[in-house]
C-alpha cells in the first residue's frame, strides 16, 4: 500500500509540472495579452531591414502595448518590407508618427515601437507610416567593428 501512494505522489508532481511548463509558455508566448481591446485601425510601414520581426509582435509605444503586427511581406516594387500593424482607435497617433524596430533587452525579442508625431491630423485605416528606422542587426554590427579593427 505504501508503493502505491508514493506512486501517485510521484504522479501528481509530475502533473503539476508539466502543467507549470504549459503555464509559463502561455505566458512566455504573450498570448494572454494578444488582444487590443476595442476597434483597430490597419496601417502600413516599409522598413529597409526588419530582422527578426514576426507575425503577431508587438506595437509599443513609450513601452505601452498599442497594437499587433498583422503581416508582413516584401513589396516586390521595391524591395522593402512591409508591414502591417493594427493599433487601437482608441489610442490616436498623429500622421507624422514614426515606427522603428526595436528589440526587448539585448537578444530578446524584436517589436514595433511608435513614436508620436505633432500633426494636428491623426493616422486613419489604411494610411502608411512614412518615417521608418530599420532593426539594428547585431551580426552586421559585430562585422563592422572587426572590419575597423583590422583596418586600424
Amino acid at each position: 500500500m505504501e508503493r502505491k501512494s508514493w506512486d501517485v505522489l510521484v504522479g501528481l508532481f509530475v502533473l503539476l509540472g508539466v502543467a507549470a511548463l504549459f503555464f509559463l509558455a502561455f505566458e512566455v508566448s504573450g498570448a494572454a495579452t494578444s488582444r487590443i481591446d476595442g476597434e483597430t485601425i490597419r496601417v502600413v510601414a516599409y522598413f529597409d531591414n526588419i530582422g527578426g520581426l514576426k507575425v503577431k509582435a508587438p506595437v509599443k509605444s513609450a513601452g505601452v502595448l498599442v497594437g499587433r503586427v498583422t503581416a508582413i511581406r516584401l513589396d516586390p516594387k521595391s524591395y522593402r518590407a512591409e508591414v502591417t500593424m493594427e493599433l487601437s482607435r482608441n489610442i490616436p497617433f498623429p500622421k507624422d508618427s514614426s515606427a522603428s524596430i526595436l528589440t526587448a533587452g539585448l537578444l530578446g525579442e524584436q517589436y514595433v515601437g511608435i513614436e508620436a508625431g505633432a500633426d494636428l491630423e491623426n493616422l486613419q485605416d489604411g494610411d502608411r507610416v512614412v518615417l521608418t528606422q530599420s532593426a539594428v542587426v547585431l551580426e552586421k554590427l559585430i562585422g563592422q567593428f572587426l572590419v575597423n579593427k583590422a583596418a586600424e
